[in-house]
């Protein structure tokens, strides 16, 4: 098992909270999401989800700058591109459940 590090500011910060964990295990994509946070603060779930991912987007394309000098631009690009084609025809098919609260 490989895990990333945490971050600084969420070791350092004792309201911190792990909004999504993703892992390649057993050829597929797993994970754990902390879904229903923002629907308990009388958010919009979805566009809160939506801003997240966009946020992630965003640090992909920085950190993909910083390793290989390309284009934040272009590669946030690539990744929406990428992203909308994935939802139009699928590669794999998700399986699994939602499984409420967390420790």
């Amino acid at each position: 098992m490989k895990p990333l590090v945490i971050p600084p500011a969420a070791q350092r910060d004792g309201n911190s909270i792990q909004m999504i964990s993703g892992w390649i295990a057993e050829k597929g994509l797993h994970c754990s999401l902390n879904v229903g946070l923002w629907e308990a603060q009388g958010r919009n779930e979805t566009a809160a989800w939506g801003i997240l991912l966009a946020d992630v987007i965003r640090h992909v394309a920085n950190a993909l700058e910083e390793r290989s000098g390309l284009d934040p631009a272009e590669s946030a690009h690539q990744i929406l591109e990428s992203l909308w084609g994935e939802f139009k025809q699928p590669t794999s098919e998700v399986e699994g459940g939602f499984h409420p609260g967390h420790s």
